[in-house]
């Protein structure tokens, strides 16, 4: 396969960290940007050097783009990713892959008579810490999981909230903390555990409430396919973007990652198996260099998607199931058991 030709579809905070992976990512390139702010895409689109559309429709149309990243609200991902991929183009899109699982199984029915690959930017999964924690528990480093505790703590006010509207309504952005920050976390605990098979949650308003109408803090406790339980908590009422605090408890010992270090701990030794880097380009720290590797893995499937590496639309939807038991067991205060 040639070099590929790839379009961005949304000029937001997100986009540079996608911008940034591309330029270290052999074989493709940046073609066209594409945001509905014709003054600032264009701008964006001049420095670096590529083409500027206004309307993704027209995008779609061009013949020479290969691929196509989507980096807009969560409102708009289900309509472009099926558009994209009925335009015969590889599609990588931002989480969430939709608002709900009936707009994942709007998206599993385009995808399965399409040419391209879809991939998602479950950009965690990358991390150096990710794939050691992943590699201990596939050599049973720590034995049989026992228990799982994870807490993420940002800060996000009402100055985020109120720029472009979408954030903060169920209808555009779906939720807020859990379907967009914490779903990051809530994959994880699933990806490392082999699955949840029910779970029950709170979620709530409280310093964002007369602000957002969605939520801002969240805890869960989750059942494990193995038998073991996870605990969940979750805020965006914090006073800075501290770095994920996760524990997996297992028969011969923990794996703590914290300050973006994973440690084994055995009795009183503590062994330091991986750490994370600061990301490239625009992205955030907090972030991590995990969208460069997604981006990465996807071109890999892209060329040969007899092998694939990327996040899936159904590694994706496991994440978007446990987001929705949780919401879904907060209004009813029960279990919620997650299908198989």
């Amino acid at each position: 396969m040639d070099s590929l030709n790839v379009a961005i579809i949304g000029a937001g905070a997100i986009h540079g960290c996608h911008v940034a992976a591309l330029q270290h990512t052999p074989g493709v390139s940046l073609h066209a940007l594409v945001d509905i702010d014709a003054e600032k895409g264009a701008a964006l689109a001049r420095r670096y050097g590529c083409r500027f559309y206004q309307d993704y429709h027209e995008m779609l149309t061009d013949m020479n783009i290969d691929a196509v990243h989507i980096c807009t609200p969560h409102h708009l991902h289900r309509e472009m990713i099926i558009a994209a991929l009925a335009a015969g183009k590889q599609v990588f899109s931002e989480k969430p892959v939709g608002l709900s699982l009936a707009e994942v199984a709007q998206i599993r029915e385009a995808a399965a008579g399409a040419e391209g690959v879809l991939g998602l930017c479950f950009q965690n999964r990358y991390n150096p810490t990710s794939q050691a924690i992943r590699a201990q528990l596939a050599d049973g480093g720590i034995g049989q999981l026992r228990g799982m505790k994870a807490s993420l703590t940002w800060s996000r006010g009402g100055d985020y909230y109120r720029p472009g509207g979408w954030r903060g309504r169920f209808a555009t952005e779906g939720g807020s903390l859990l379907i967009n920050q914490a779903i990051h976390t809530l994959d994880l605990m699933q990806w490392f555990a082999g699955g949840v098979t029910r779970v029950k949650g709170v979620v709530d308003s409280t310093l964002l409430s007369g602000v957002i109408e969605t939520e801002d803090s969240a805890m869960a406790t989750l059942e494990f396919s193995g038998g073991a339980y996870g605990v969940f908590h979750a805020t965006t009422c914090y006073s800075a973007d501290a770095a994920l605090s996760l524990e997996i408890d297992g028969e011969r010992g923990r794996l703590r990652l914290e300050e973006n270090q994973l440690w084994r701990i055995t009795g009183n030794a503590r062994t330091l198996l991986a750490q994370d880097t600061p990301p490239d380009g625009d992205a955030r720290n907090y972030w991590g260099d995990g969208h460069r590797r997604a981006i990465q893995q996807f071109y890999t499937t892209v060329r040969d998607p007899t092998r694939p590496v990327h996040v899936s639309l159904e590694d994706a939807a496991c994440a978007q199931a446990i987001v929705e038991a949780i919401y879904r067991s907060s209004q009813i205060r029960q279990w919620i058991s997650l299908a198989q």
